[in-house]
């Protein structure tokens, strides 16, 4: 046993004595140590402490309006910033304007009595709030969610409401609706009627109609008179003489792609895909093309599931661009390089990245192929070069209905309709010598027309079979404009697809020809893109690529494969089925791998009704289906309906898909209420998804021993709520 001796024992009381003062140490020291002063909760809560408390900034700022809005696509925001402008305008009242998503709603309650709440909010999907919306409408609708003042109450709250949506759809503006309805139950106090945009029709006159009013009785709500404010602008443009090339942006989407810096590609910074594949799946020769392209995205981090969309982000086509540059007067310095400044960035953000040029901004930034709005019109007409012009410009942006019948139905854009009032060839390639020039400062030009949106795409393929690669379906728009006294009918493309057919030619190398026009003898040249891209990161020697990101959806196949499927695809309605069948086929193959050639048998049955017009012409994947089926062991079964051939119905007309789910109706009902099934539909929302709904109401009531009224409305309400009739559609 060893000996401790004196020194040990010495060591060891100093350790007990030192450890004691290091755990007594505030203690023992109390006395002559400084106490720390705590921070005052309002510097931590309120101004520059919580940037998500918008009540502070509101007074910070001293702003009496907040506006809130709930986007998808932009287009709300794009109101919100209009309305924020006008009420700069009208009554030199200040705004705040928020993405929701940014904010905390606890103090909602606390806005000062003399303030106002605006929201501006899109109904997206079936009936759901944005992605940028979904907190402000738990916050609303939760009856638990407290605010400051310890309840679900907001007395004497004054706020409006202006709701984006399509009358095609079922739950049409139910998200603003939403939010009217539990505003007023909490208290609140709605300045005005509730505004609501149809984007079927024209969201833009049901905003010129409602504002006017809503107008009105904000003021006399917040006791301010009209006049107080000043036409005065939102934006400063300055020409840069000396700036650093690699610092200018083209066309670049965001600051990664400038630096060519790596990062997560989404809606701010999408990926330049290269194009794996490309082909046309209509009839060669024809009046109308559907475009098959396969994007490269292997290596880039970008992950899709079978029903998503993607986001094809187009440009301008070159027409389009020289156009408006001749008509502003900037073709000769469409490469200056300019900057743009925000005078208020809370009322407005520049909507795009600078430093930029003249002619980036049209081809890249402004949606410049848009029908012009008939309120810009109106604010365009001071800087007409002649009396003539600026009569025709007010008289286009004062009569609605003449506006309607030249501008809407001409779908005149912007440059197009500059040219007219100036009395210019507008069917003439645009040059500086056949285009009069307007004096019309560029900031009114970046005020006025709104920020270039990708264009969405159900996505037909599945990742389980095409992991490195997402698959595009898209017919080609092109259509005759509506004549009127002012113009004849003209060709009109729509901009995203024919973005995809230009790339389609280049990427097989096939040359840009004349085509015909649909219900016309006459050819037309199809528009030109700068397809190369920005400083041409788009092509890479031979290969061409498209700027994409993805948007998740909920359009989801059963995870159950016992469980029947009912998909209704008409056209390119179609291309999001493709992806579900496969899907199943991925996992058919791993099934039967795992347990045998009979590991199918009982596997619910993928029904497909799909509709074109001829076998011969527009029948898409024509040849892939019957493989499809066979790797399914008969699971899969295809019933299609060839508008334009035999057979016809006894009366002659022509047969579509809800005919064939209507002669269908026994296997359906079985499939619904004794499998459980599930029923997707994909395509128009206007005539035929309606018509489908309709012949699916009928046969469950007809299968309940009932009605279409009662017992089938009954039956599909509940699919809807237990996510078993799912839509994919558009108008």
């Amino acid at each position: 046993m060893a000996v401790t001796s004196s020194s040990d024992i010495t060591i060891l009381a100093l350790g007990v004595v030192l450890a004691g003062v290091y755990l007594f140490r505030d203690q023992i020291f109390s006395s002559s140590a400084p106490k720390s002063i705590p921070v005052a909760p309002s510097k931590i809560t309120n101004g520059h402490g919580n940037p998500r408390d918008f009540v502070a900034k509101m007074k910070e700022g001293k702003k009496r309006i907040v506006i809130f809005y709930g986007s998808q696509t932009g287009t709300a925001e794009e109101y919100a910033i209009r309305l924020a402008k006008e009420a700069k305008t009208k009554f030199g009242l200040t705004s705040l304007v928020c993405d929701p998503e940014e904010y905390d709603f606890e103090n909602l309650d606390q806005v000062p009595e003399d303030c106002c709440v605006f929201f501006v909010v899109a109904t997206y999907g079936e009936g759901e709030p944005t992605d940028n919306a979904v907190q402000l409408m738990q916050n609303l609708t939760d009856d638990s969610f407290e605010f400051s003042n310890g309840e679900h109450k907001l007395e004497g709250l004054k706020y409006v409401v202006f709701a984006l949506g399509n009358r095609t759809y079922e739950h049409y503006n139910a998200i603003g609706r939403s939010v009217d309805a539990e505003l007023t139950k909490m208290g609140a106090v709605r300045i005005g009627e509730r505004g609501e945009g149809d984007d079927d029709k024209s969201m833009e006159e049901d905003y010129l109609e409602w504002k006017d009013g809503m107008w009105e009785a904000f003021a006399e709500a917040m006791n301010v008179e009209e006049g107080q404010g000043g036409d005065t602008p939102d934006f400063t443009v300055t020409e840069l003489d000396s700036h650093p090339l690699e610092k200018v942006y083209l066309g670049e989407l965001s600051a990664r792609a400038l630096t060519k810096t790596k990062g997560i590609h989404d809606a701010k910074n999408p990926y330049a895909s290269p194009v794996k594949e490309s082909r046309e799946l209509f009839q060669v020769g024809g009046d109308r093309n559907c475009v098959h392209i396969e994007l490269d995205i292997e290596g880039s981090g970008i992950t899709y599931q079978h029903g998503d969309h993607v986001g094809i982000w187009p440009s301008n086509p070159d027409v389009e661009v020289d156009r408006l540059l001749c008509a502003l007067g900037l073709y000769n310095k469409k490469d200056t390089v300019i900057n743009i400044d925000s005078l208020d960035p809370a009322l407005a953000k520049v909507p795009f990245p600078v430093p930029t040029t003249y002619g980036t901004v049209l081809r890249h930034y402004a949606d410049i192929s848009a029908v012009a709005g008939r309120q810009m019109l109106g604010v365009l007409s001071k800087f007409a070069p002649s009396p003539e012009a600026e009569a025709c410009l007010k008289s286009l942006s004062s009569d609605k209905e003449e506006y309607a019948t030249i501008i809407t139905n001409g779908c005149f854009k912007l440059g197009e309709v500059l040219q007219l009032a100036a009395g210019n060839e507008f069917k003439a390639r645009p040059t500086p010598e056949n285009t009069t020039a307007w004096a019309i400062p560029f900031d009114i030009v970046v005020s006025s027309i709104p920020r270039l949106q990708p264009r969405y795409y159900s996505i037909s393929s599945s990742p389980k079979l095409n992991p490195t690669s997402i698959h595009i379906t898209a017919v080609v728009l092109k259509y005759n404009s509506i004549p009127s006294r002012l113009a004849p009918a003209r060709h009109i493309h729509g901009v995203g697809t024919n973005f995809l057919l230009n790339v389609k030619y280049a990427a097989n190398g096939e040359p840009l020809s004349s085509i015909a026009t649909l219900d016309s003898t006459e050819s037309t040249s199809l528009p030109t893109y700068a397809i190369e891209g920005p400083r041409g990161a788009h092509k890479e020697n031979a290969i061409y690529k498209v700027p994409i990101h993805v948007r998740r959806s909920t359009f989801r196949l059963p995870t159950n494969p016992k469980s029947p499927v009912i998909m209704v695809g008409p056209g390119t309605g179609v291309a999001p089925f493709r992806g579900f069948v496969q899907e199943r086929v991925a996992l058919a193959r791993r099934t039967i791998e795992k347990n045998g050639p009979d590991a199918l048998a009982d596997w619910g049955t993928i029904s497909l009704f799909y509709g074109c017009r001829k076998s011969t012409e527009d029948f898409l994947y024509a040849d892939e289906w019957p493989k499809y089926n066979e790797e399914l062991k008969g699971k899969f079964k295809m019933h299609c309906a060839f508008s334009r051939e035999p057979p016809y119905k006894p009366d002659g007309s022509k047969i579509y898909v809800q005919d064939l789910v209507w002669e269908d109706r026994k296997n359906i009902a079985d499939a619904i209420l004794v499998g459980k099934g599930y029923v997707y539909i994909c395509g128009d929302a206007k005539a035929m998804s309606k018509a489908v709904e309709e012949v699916l109401t009928r046969i469950l009531g007809e299968a309940k021993g009932g009605s279409a009224e009662l017992e089938g409305a009954a039956e599909m309400k509940l699919l809807k709520e237990r996510s078993r009739l799912m839509l994919d559609v558009w108008s």
